[in-house]
């Protein structure tokens, strides 16, 4: 006769089945900090000590009024073009984090941001939440991409990595540093991805405005109509109040540098 299990092993079996992806991941995390007005690094808590340990960056903290513009492209929606006329007319660098899906299906805008001195950084070719998913597996994802960038462009190798949807855990942050990529999260980010809920170029223009401080990363999509017609006003604005745009390249460069060998 076979044996039953008893009833709490049965219950619990359930339980386990039922139990929805992003509670198997408990140790993963989604990017967030403490917001200010006071024009402050913004406070990023327990996430601190995660990042220094495996040399990942959400800003730089040297207190230097420096800004670094990244952009996140997953697909496309016509205004990158007009972005990379912008950022070509006042002289900013900038890092797009692209997909799989993106450098398939726009080729020619990828190789324009290479052309053009830009970082092409590694945003997965999927897109998929690292936090579920093995070493190996994430492994594969950042080098389809690599890949793919470097069958188009005269970008051969990748450092900088935006984790999807900014799920993250120690073992992603640990495993990608193995790997030999950097963590780029960012300090400076609103609410721009939602093509059907664009609220004019005022509202971006604002927001980043209000949230700048020294030292800012700041997150923006392509897909944003506000972001392609507040970027120049942003770029004037910032200036004016003695911003430097620079690039990751000069945030990671300046990190390991003693500082007297980095000001020369």
């Amino acid at each position: 006769m076979r044996k039953r299990l008893p009833i709490y092993a049965v219950i619990a079996l359930l339980a386990i089945l039922c139990m929805p992806l992003s509670a198997a991941a408990a140790s993963g995390y989604g990017w967030g900090y403490s917001k200010n007005k006071e024009h402050k690094l913004p406070d990023i808590g327990k996430y601190a000590d995660m990042l220094k340990k495996y040399n990942a960056y959400y800003a730089d903290d040297s207190g230097e009024k420096n800004v670094y513009v990244t952009f996140d492209n997953g697909y496309e929606q016509g205004y990158t073009s007009d972005i990379l006329d912008i950022l070509k007319k006042h002289h900013v660098p900038a890092t797009f984090f692209v997909t799989g899906h993106y450098v398939k299906s726009e080729p020619d805008l990828v190789k324009r941001m290479v052309n053009e001195g830009h970082i092409v950084g590694n945003h997965s070719y999927h897109h998929p939440d690292f936090t579920i998913m093995s070493k190996e597996s994430i492994q594969k994802e950042l080098e389809s991409l690599e890949k793919a960038v470097a069958a188009i462009t005269d970008q051969k190798e990748m450092k900088y990595l935006r984790p999807p949807r900014g799920m993250f855990s120690k073992d992603t942050l640990k495993w990608a540093n193995e790997l030999g990529y950097i963590h780029v999260f960012w300090s400076l980010a609103f609410k721009d991805w939602e093509t059907s809920k664009q609220k004019g170029w005022e509202y971006a223009f604002e927001q980043v405005k209000e949230q700048i401080h020294p030292g800012a990363i700041i997150l923006l999509h392509t897909v944003s109509s506000d972001n392609a017609k507040a970027l120049e006003k942003m770029i004037q604005e910032l200036k004016r109040q003695g911003y430097t745009f620079k690039s990751l390249d000069d945030l990671v460069l300046k990190s390991k540098l003693p500082k007297a060998i980095y000001g020369l």
